[in-house]
């Protein structure tokens, strides 16, 4: 990889991981499901008028929508909006990268490997202290919402997978026209039919100027740079060489939230972060040539393209 491409990597990490300050800062603006709707509808327009569809099945573009739109920011910004903060959010929704291998698995019967096996435990073991820690010191929701996201996130993994499509970001940018009809119904029941329109419309006072701020950054430079970037590297790297630059978004999303937020982590969480990227890192890598590990061919899971 080319010191450009490497700082390509970088970038979108950096993007990735500030994104979790912008659905910080919508959250405090907007109902969360309805600001789910709005994050894609924003983009899913402009998608539908100039964008063509990609040649892709449309079972695989409705479980891609539905797993990565729909499911993983229902339950991450439900997570948040009801107290999992910020950065470790960015950390925990990093098990959707164990959850993917072990759908591989399950539903396309792919195999996994002894070093991918090991990985998922270590990670899954993180995410006991993680939980331990949540339970001793607050609520254990939240961290079962955001990891309800991961296991969407991985869905999602698998309809992109599986899409095998001839424009990977023509079919990312077609992924946002799933959302927003059923989140906004959703956000009608649950949340009121005027609650997110009313929040819309007081969001252009100066008060909801930040939240603005940040449905442009998710959609613009989350989204679409940041995605298009990350797809860019895909294509001319190998998956395992590109992946753990993923790994740099919980630490910077981390970094984000105790700079601008305030949040300060417990010991035991970041502990547990740790080991979980750990895991994740191992799992992904590929063992040096001639170390007798079995080769598989599994879904890859994109990094949190929130």
């Amino acid at each position: 990889m080319t010191n450009r491409d490497r700082l390509l990597g970088i970038t979108v990490a950096l993007l990735w991981g500030l994104n979790f300050l912008a659905i910080r800062a919508g959250l405090d603006q907007f109902p969360p499901f309805f600001f789910v709707a709005l994050r894609f509808l924003v983009i899913a327009v402009p998608v539908v008028l100039f964008v063509p569809r990609p040649n892709v099945p449309l079972r695989w573009l409705l479980l891609y929508g539905t797993g990565f739109g729909v499911l993983q920011f229902l339950f991450l910004f439900w997570a948040m909006n009801t107290g999992m903060p910020t950065g470790l959010a960015s950390l925990v929704l990093q098990a959707s990268a164990p959850m993917t291998v072990l759908l591989g698995a399950l539903l396309l019967g792919e195999r996994v490997s002894r070093r991918q096996m090991t990985g998922i435990v270590v990670a899954v073991g993180g995410m006991a202290v993680i939980g331990w820690d949540r339970f001793a010191h607050a609520s254990l929701l939240p961290l079962l919402l955001t990891l309800c996201g991961a296991f969407g996130w991985a869905l999602g993994n698998i309809g992109s997978r599986q899409a095998r499509p001839d424009s990977p970001m023509r079919l990312m940018l077609w992924m946002t026209v799933i959302p927003p009809l059923p989140m906004l119904a959703v956000s009608a029941v649950v949340e009121g039919p005027t609650a997110g329109w009313s929040a819309l419309g007081s969001a252009f006072d100066a008060d909801g100027v930040p939240a603005l701020v940040g449905l442009v950054y998710i959609a613009l430079l989350g989204t679409i740079v940041g995605s298009g970037l990350w797809t860019g590297l895909m294509s001319r790297y190998p998956a395992s060489t590109v992946a753990p630059f993923s790994l740099l978004v919980p630490v910077v999303g981390i970094v984000a939230s105790w700079l601008v937020l305030g949040e300060q982590p417990t010991v035991a969480a970041l502990c547990g972060g740790v080991v979980v990227v750990g895991g994740c890192l191992y799992g992904m890598t590929r063992p040096r040539v001639g170390a007798g590990e079995p080769t598989v061919s599994l879904p890859t899971p994109a990094p949190a393209r929130v």
